[in-house]
């Protein structure tokens, strides 16, 4: 009998005499190309029972190759995607080209023996395992105990239908793992809607929400458009009280008429809803409903701002450099260890957002291949007001004496706030003897008075 032939597609020497040091143990006849010039050249001279394909190359990328087999019905064995990183408009192009699977770098030997079995079984056709290509392109990266922790959640919760509150800071990546449960859920090949609350208001929210009928003329809303999947509303504290009705309302009653419409149309989407994490604050002011916010967070999901995670800052960097090149045609550059280092240590106020646009301007502004750490500290900011919360300023941009002293400044400030403005409390509370605490206060410019009173 045969043994299966094999060809890998990969860059990195390395890895190429890794896989085929494997493959050949397993009694695989293995070939190997180092860009889409020498693979098209192997396809010529051999016939393959499976490829192993890299998403980056130099020359042309996996994808373009991909299309091409495609285009050309040269799609006659399984591929199986190998990368590190992909972006959401990659994995749905692959999954859409016939890519079989997908295996993540670094490589799991077991995965990669269990996927190639697989492949070769399906005898060239594309398997219900392409499915698993999206979400695992579309997992939020880091490795940290954190983030592993929060995709478990996410992989749960798309197994069941309920609503769900994702909260945290803007800039976090909630929309990443709504993308991600949507992946996962049985709703994949179903639409995902995002609704920003931010767009509507009150003169277009009933059409904007329950979509309209007028002299045959149809207008979907957004639970149409989502229907059969999944609808994502962005910042639910930006809509208004009208909105905020009427959006209850078609929950409540699982129906929702069109403007216009004669007859309710049930109502078949899972909804995710966004807000940021003062909003139970919100609630109390009585800018978002409560009974809303309880009818949302059958689930709840909490995703943490970019500085409880930090460990992963310099794994989302090199995401992040491969992802702009991917879709932007920018030029490769590499984070030395220092500014990898020095950015573990920033805490990001912005969150991911403001680390993806960090890349993107170091990627712009720099001709060596290198990201020294004189440049990474000349783009981060260190404008962070005084009066912004202590996790968020930049102390390390700072000298020795100017970060002692904005740190004494906001850790009494706040901790003066806990304490009601009560300066006596405020020296137990901190350690400090009273008086000496006074002159501290004056020193520092905190203005224990506008506080509160002393007792």
């Amino acid at each position: 009998m045969r043994n299966p032939h094999v060809l890998v597609i990969d860059d990195e020497a390395d890895i190429c005499a890794s896989i085929k040091d494997i493959l050949t143990d397993e009694n695989y006849v293995v070939a190997v190309a180092a860009n889409a010039s020498e693979a098209q050249a192997a396809r010529a001279n051999h016939k393959f029972d499976l490829i192993l394909l890299d998403i980056w190359m130099p020359d042309t990328d996996g994808i373009t190759l991909l299309r091409e087999w495609s285009e050309a019905g040269e799609m006659n064995c399984p591929v199986v995607i190998m990368s590190g990183h992909g972006t959401v408009d990659t994995a749905v192009e692959a999954t859409r080209l016939g890519a079989f699977d997908f295996v993540e770098k670094p490589l799991s030997l077991a995965k990669l023996l269990r996927t190639v079995e697989a492949a070769l079984d399906s005898a060239g056709k594309q398997s219900k395992a392409a499915r698993s290509l999206l979400p695992s392109l579309l997992a939020p990266v880091g490795r940290s105990a954190l983030m592993k922790g929060l995709r478990e959640r996410v992989q749960q919760y798309a197994r069941h239908e309920g609503s769900v509150l994702m909260s945290g800071e803007p800039g976090t990546g909630r929309g990443a793992f709504a993308r991600y449960m949507h992946g996962l859920s049985r709703r994949a090949d179903e639409p995902l809607t995002t609704l920003s609350a931010a767009s509507i208001t009150e003169s277009n929210y009933e059409e904007q929400l329950l979509g309209s009928v007028h002299d045959g003329e149809v207008v979907a809303g957004a639970f149409e458009r989502a229907s059969g999947g999944i609808l994502v509303i962005d910042e639910l504290a930006d809509l208004s009280a009208s909105a905020q009705r009427v959006l209850f309302g078609v929950l409540e009653s699982g129906s929702f008429t069109p403007i216009g419409g004669t007859a309710p149309v049930k109502l078949d989407v899972r909804v995710v809803a966004t807000v940021g994490p003062d909003y139970e604050a919100r609630i109390v002011a009585g800018e978002l409903r409560r009974d809303l916010v309880s009818h949302l967070s059958e689930l709840m999901l909490r995703v943490p701002p970019l500085r409880e995670y930090a460990e992963d800052v310099p794994e989302l960097l090199t995401y992040y450099v491969d992802r702009l090149i991917d879709s932007e045609g920018l030029t490769f550059r590499r984070f030395s260890v220092a500014a990898q280092n020095r950015l573990r240590h920033y805490p990001w106020p912005d969150n991911v957002r403001e680390l993806k646009n960090l890349v993107r301007r170091l990627l712009l502004s720099g001709k060596s291949s290198d990201i020294t750490l004189e440049e990474a500290e000349a783009e981060i900011s260190a404008g962070v007001p005084a009066t912004e919360t202590l996790v968020k300023q930049d102390l390390l941009a700072l000298p020795l004496r100017e970060a002692r002293e904005q740190f004494e400044r906001a850790y009494l400030r706040q901790q003066l706030e806990l304490c009601g403005g009560k300066v006596g409390q405020l020296a137990k509370r901190v350690g400090m003897e009273r008086t000496h605490l006074y002159r501290k206060l004056r020193s520092l410019g905190v203005d224990f008075k506008s506080i509160g009173t002393d007792d």
